[in-house]
């Protein structure tokens, strides 16, 4: 690969505007789009997101703001997507520029609900992007310590090599270390599913469960990813990677994971529309929940979920938390 390809944000969440911080340890040209004009407003004029992360002070000489989705795909050669799943259609149908010689990077941890793909799935047969040229971030990393500086870890996933170190070397640091992998459907689905066990776990704390039922939800919710990922895409990979366990483990047990908080307010008695109406903010979670009950039940082979299945019947069959989590500690072990 060339040196000095450019590369543009899209999003303006926590982990769009974390990555962003990520790239200007390394870059002095990055394009972010944000569909907020007020918020681009604010970050030109005060230095900071308003919204997310407003600790992060950026150099704005670093960054080409704009709340036209075609200046990113213009004048970028990566793409780096950290807009909720749920928003990602919505936002790519604004724009009339092709994406099939530009590489894309996902860094967005769900399923894409109009079509019911992984995001990489999605760029590929809806965009026409090659699969050469798509790629996927993943954690264990939580945006609110990116901002802190603390130590994280990212796992870049990418079929072509110099692809994917290009971009660990570009989002690398002092306080952000980083690793490659080949296993990009293994990785994304594993950023997808550990939405649903964060958010078990948060239903389990707000049923009042406690340390030691969490660790054997979480034992159980690493070999179910485990089946689920096999079904989907068969290949050698180790489960205990940082890149899925840890993935895991950090959002299950992170104060920082809107998954664990939306799911503990479940666990709490709050009603699906009101929780989300109080957080504010996007549970992946939730949209994963459906997407993997129904590619689920489009298996061949049987898988055995029920943790899947025992969110899915809180969340969309309106089933009692109380009772549906008595019932789960049963098929535990």
């Amino acid at each position: 690969m060339k040196e000095g390809l450019r590369f543009a944000v899209l999003g303006g969440g926590s982990w769009a505007t974390a990555i962003v911080k990520m790239l200007t340890e390394n870059l002095d040209n990055i394009g972010w789009y944000m569909r907020s004009t007020d918020a681009i407003t604010h970050i030109k004029t005060k230095r900071h997101n308003r919204k997310y992360l407003s600790s992060v002070e950026f150099n704005i000489a670093q960054l080409r703001l704009s709340d036209r989705i075609d200046d990113a795909i213009e004048n970028a050669d990566i793409l780096i997507f950290a807009i909720p799943s749920v928003h990602l259609e919505q936002e790519l149908k604004k724009a009339t520029l092709s994406l099939k010689n530009k590489i894309v990077f996902s860094a967005i941890k769900g399923i894409v609900p109009e079509t019911g793909l992984i995001v990489g799935e999605h760029f590929h047969e809806q965009y026409g992007v090659p699969f050469k040229n798509i790629g996927v971030i993943t954690g264990p990393c939580h945006a609110e310590e990116v901002a802190l500086e603390r130590l994280s870890y990212l796992t870049i996933a990418c079929v072509d090599e110099h692809k994917a170190k290009y971009v660990a070397n570009s989002l690398g640091s002092h306080y952000i270390r980083t690793k490659i992998s080949d296993d990009i459907i293994g990785t994304e689905y594993a950023a997808m599913l550990k939405n649903i066990y964060a958010l078990a776990a948060g239903i389990a704390h707000g049923l009042g469960y406690g340390d030691n039922f969490q660790s054997v939800l979480m034992s159980n919710s690493i070999r179910e990813m485990e089946r689920f990922i096999k079904r989907v895409h068969k290949m050698k990979r180790n489960i205990n990677n940082s890149a899925y366990l840890g993935d895991l483990l950090v959002t299950g047990y992170s104060t920082f994971s809107r998954n664990r908080m939306f799911g503990n307010m479940i666990g709490k008695g709050y009603t699906v529309r009101s929780a989300m109406m109080e957080m504010n903010m996007v549970a992946e979670g939730y949209y994963a929940t459906k997407s993997a009950h129904i590619l689920k039940q489009s298996f061949k082979k049987k898988c055995n979920a029920p943790i899947i299945d025992a969110v899915y019947k809180i969340l969309y069959e309106d089933k009692s938390a109380k009772k549906t989590f008595r019932a789960l500690t049963h098929n535990l072990d």
